[in-house]
């Protein structure tokens, strides 16, 4: 199993981290931690996955490269 981790960025001033891997239900398996409060997740099956990282996507098209 590979787990991925990403942290928030130095700039949203929060401690965030959210995790992603794939699990033993084969389901891709999310799981955000945000400083002191119990962690969240979902688990997503291969046809909704690819419509999240589709609208992940999507969204990021909308980021500015430079923002301020």
């Amino acid at each position: 199993m590979v787990t991925l981790d990403f942290h928030s960025t130095e700039r949203s001033k929060v401690n965030s981290k959210l995790r992603a891997y794939y699990n033993a239900e084969n389901e891709l398996y999310i799981e955000i931690e945000h400083d002191d409060y119990p962690a969240s997740y979902v688990c997503l099956d291969k046809e909704t996955a690819i419509k999240l990282a589709k609208e992940i996507r999507k969204q990021i098209s909308f980021i500015k490269d430079d923002p301020f």
